[in-house]
């Protein structure tokens, strides 16, 4: 398993990378939250173990927030498993091209997101962690985008069948 901080930093340099710009601290939440997602739906295992809680505007990781920079995270180096880079580009791919704002939009559909937020106005913060069966969920709902061999998950089996 990953740490979230290292997984974050990949994120960071990754996404400036790929659009050649600093990705802003809601945007790195959102990702960071559909990598996790993403993770558990590929994999059926989360990428890290910590938790996320329900800020009013999208999951928000405690530890990012007070490790965010302009510059990266604080405390972290982006040496993540192959598999956690595999995840996590996918995931640059289909969500990063969306605003922050946009990215919480998505996230405020998300079981484990409402569930966090039961009891509390909508303008409220909100602190309650994220239920990691809710975002196992959440996964659920998922249907896999290899953005390398430009096809869905489901259809791999259908490939390695026409190819025999």
């Amino acid at each position: 398993m990953d740490k979230i901080l290292n997984v974050a930093e990949y994120i960071f340099d990754e996404y400036k990378k790929i659009s050649g710009e600093i990705i802003d601290e809601m945007k790195l939440h959102k990702l960071l939250y559909f990598s996790q997602r993403e993770a558990i739906a590929i994999t059926g295992q989360p990428l890290f173990a910590d938790d996320f809680e329900g800020w009013k505007y999208g999951p928000v990781s405690r530890d990012v927030r007070l490790a965010y920079t302009k510059d990266g995270i604080i405390s972290a180096d982006s040496s993540i498993s192959d598999e956690a880079k595999y995840i996590v580009n996918n995931v640059i791919l289909e969500y990063g091209i969306f605003s922050s704002w946009k990215l919480s939009e998505i996230s405020h559909q998300e079981i484990s997101w409402k569930n966090s937020r039961i009891g509390l106005a909508d303008k409220e913060n909100g602190s309650k962690p994220l239920a990691l069966s809710d975002i196992y969920e959440d996964a659920k709902k998922v249907r896999p985008y290899d953005h390398i061999w430009d096809m869905y998950y489901d259809e791999f089996e259908d490939a390695e069948v026409n190819e025999q």
